[in-house]
């Protein structure tokens, strides 16, 4: 049977001439912070006293011993940020260039002296940049050269902190004869039978091969068994009658145990795999009707009105966010009626957590792959990395039921046509072969029960603007950048990816982040944290259109900035709500913050909850009463719904909806 040791003690990380103790997993800063040398980046001005950190190399160390009878010993890392050269007793083990990758090396034998040296993310960058050549970026950092969270480099919601460190968990696996090397679990329903096809593949050590092996999977009272003479096996399972998984609002959540065992010849185990799965279907139904191109998730055969919000990843340094805070936040959500997470692609692909907790909780996860506002080479080392990302990814978390649509990016195809990038990139790569070429093949062959969406936003095709309301996926921000919330109604996207209004912080989070200040909205700290262009005078302009101007009332502005955003966010929520089924769905721009900044989030980076989180939880309800303008300046009630288990059923039409 298969060992495992931890390997998450006993590290230290070399800053100058000091060795200081290291937390694993971590990340730079947090160790930093943790031993006093650096101030804390989140409060005042900190930011920038920290940037150096991100320009510098690191390097982690710890001994490494161990006793073992096993044929192998693989040393397995879930996650380094990001390029790293590992050695063992002086001699290299492998080198690494993704954040997003799982990496596993053979140390059978080899112990000493363990170091994982980080380069800087800059110099990492800079050397792809010198092989690849330029790129267009909407910000003035070059997040689009290194596989790593992008918004490390600063968002218009984000600081730049730019991590290194073994931010995920790291171990040594012992191992004979064979592994369980990756277990692809196909789920679906067909006429009421739930089908597990369980494709599975194995490693073997030089005396497992030519070994016969058998692999057993169990879930739900079904068995299968399958003999390997090679390295890969198909096991198929039929459960009559499953309970089937809803999203949450249209039925329960019933979960399943898959389990997998693989034993060598003798009878004895070898390996054992479990994970927890869900019976139903989905579909992402993109038919041509009288008004364009609809985008209607369908799951287990109900049209499906989302009522989604954007995630962000909950922290500036990911390694912090807990269980139990992926937990937190995530209840949050689905308290406020949300039953549709997009987590967003200048981010990271969350830990299983998060999923687990989607899974139970009932809540739809539209997972973009990681690219975002940025023009991305496909030329060598990026391409090879992209694919090897892209796999390790599709087949780590297609195994949970809340997983219903692969995005290929956050606005690029969009950035293509509008932004300015044709003429500068002269004919360069810049993406598009990754969301309409490789991205769509690794999804269609590793995990086909998913639907696929090369973008978001996106028309479907070239054959019309990416951005177009009227086919697929819709950005909505010309109204926050220039316009009044009420402009919300002026149109009826098929569907509202991504859309939001501003406002700060609750005022505990603000006092905490901005120590010794005095809040204004153009005091020093307050300017500091915030990121958007002109953030404030767009704040300022909405208020002013529908409330006196606060002067110099600070708490006054504080309430009316946060009492515009849960309207505006209402208004066009409750429209386009009105308009199912033309309109299938709005995700909120965003639910949660990484830091203490006045953003679109309905919950502060402390977890405290805006007006619009109470907000959304009304307009989110399952039932929506809600009275429209028809055009004539005379407003109509509208019962708008979101559907049923079983019965395909949207509601009550409202106005707009024929």
């Amino acid at each position: 049977m298969k060992d495992t040791t931890p390997l998450g003690e006993g590290w230290s990380l070399r800053h100058g001439e000091e060795v200081l103790e290291a937390a694993v997993p971590g990340c730079v800063h947090t160790d930093l912070l943790a031993a006093g040398v650096i101030p804390d980046p989140f409060l005042g001005l900190n930011e920038t006293e920290v940037a150096w950190v991100g320009r510098r190399a690191w390097t982690y160390a710890r001994d490494l011993a161990y006793e073992s009878a096993h044929e192998r010993t693989d040393l397995v890392f879930d996650g380094l940020d990001t390029a790293a050269a590992i050695t063992l007793g002086g001699e290299a083990v492998g080198t690494t260039r993704n954040m997003h990758r799982r990496y596993r090396f053979d140390v059978t034998g080899r112990t000493g002296r363990l170091e994982v040296r980080f380069a800087s993310a800059y110099d990492e960058a800079g050397a792809v940049r010198a092989l690849t050549g330029e790129r267009p970026n909407v910000y003035p950092e070059p997040s689009q050269y290194i596989r790593k969270m992008a918004c490390a480099f600063g968002w218009d919601w984000g600081p730049t902190l730019v991590t290194a460190g073994i931010w995920r968990p790291v171990r040594l696996e012992h191992w004979s004869t064979a592994r369980i090397d990756r277990v692809r679990p196909l789920v679906t329903v067909d006429r009421g039978t739930g089908l597990v096809e369980v494709r599975l593949e194995v490693e073997r050590s030089a005396r497992g091969r030519g070994r016969t092996l058998r692999a057993e999977a169990r879930v739900a009272g079904a068995r299968a068994e399958a003999v390997l003479t090679g390295d890969e096996a198909v096991l198929r399972l039929e459960v009559p009658e499953p309970r089937l998984w809803w999203p949450r609002g249209h039925g329960e959540q019933p979960l399943y145990d898959l389990r997998l065992t693989l034993t060598d010849d003798e009878g004895g185990t070898l390996d054992t795999w479990h994970r927890r799965i869900g019976f139903r279907t989905v579909e992402l139904d993109r038919s041509a009707d009288e008004h364009g191109t609809g985008f209607t998730l369908v799951v287990n055969g109900v049209r499906i009105f989302a009522r989604g919000v954007n995630w962000i990843p909950d922290d500036a340094f990911p390694s912090r966010i807990t269980p139990e805070r992926y937990r937190t936040r995530l209840t949050q959500a689905a308290e406020a009626n949300v039953d549709l997470v997009r987590v967003w692609g200048g981010g990271i692909y969350e830990d299983d957590a998060f999923y687990d907790a989607c899974d139970e909780l009932g809540l739809l996860v539209w997972q973009d792959f990681l690219f975002a506002c940025a023009a991305y080479p496909e030329e060598q080392p990026l391409r090879g990395e992209v694919e090897a990302e892209a796999r390790d990814n599709v087949v780590r978390l297609m195994p949970h039921p809340s997983l219903v649509l692969w995005n290929g990016n956050n606005e690029n195809l969009w950035g293509f046509r509008d932004w300015g990038w044709e003429k500068p990139l002269a004919g360069n790569s810049w993406g598009e072969g990754y969301y309409l070429g490789l991205l769509p093949r690794v999804v269609a062959e590793l995990d086909p029960t998913r639907p696929y969406t090369a973008g978001s936003p996106w028309s479907g095709s070239w054959d019309h603007h990416p951005n177009d309301p009227a086919h697929g996926t819709h950005h909505s921000w010309e109204v926050w950048n220039r316009r009044d919330y009420a402009d919300y109604r002026t149109s009826v996207p098929r569907f509202v990816a991504e859309f939001g209004w501003q406002a700060p912080p609750a005022q505990a989070t603000l006092r905490h982040a901005l120590p010794g200040e005095e809040p204004a909205p153009d005091s020093p700290g307050m300017l500091h944290h915030q990121k958007a262009e002109d953030g404030n005078g767009k704040l300022d302009r909405g208020v002013a259109r529908h409330f006196p101007p606060p002067g110099g009332d600070f708490d006054r502005w504080h309430y009316l900035t946060q009492l515009v955003q849960a309207r505006a966010v209402a208004a066009g929520i409750e429209h386009w709500r009105s308009h199912w089924p033309v309109c299938a769905g709005t995700i909120v721009w965003q639910l949660n913050d990484c830091w203490p900044v006045s953003s679109w989030s309905a919950i502060d980076s402390e977890g405290r909850v805006k007006p619009l989180y109470h907000e959304l939880r009304r307009v989110y309800a399952d039932r929506l009463l809600t009275l429209q303008p028809d055009g004539a300046g005379v407003p109509d009630a509208g019962a708008v719904g979101s559907g049923g288990p079983g019965t395909g059923e949207p509601g009550a039409p409202g106005p707009g909806t024929g």
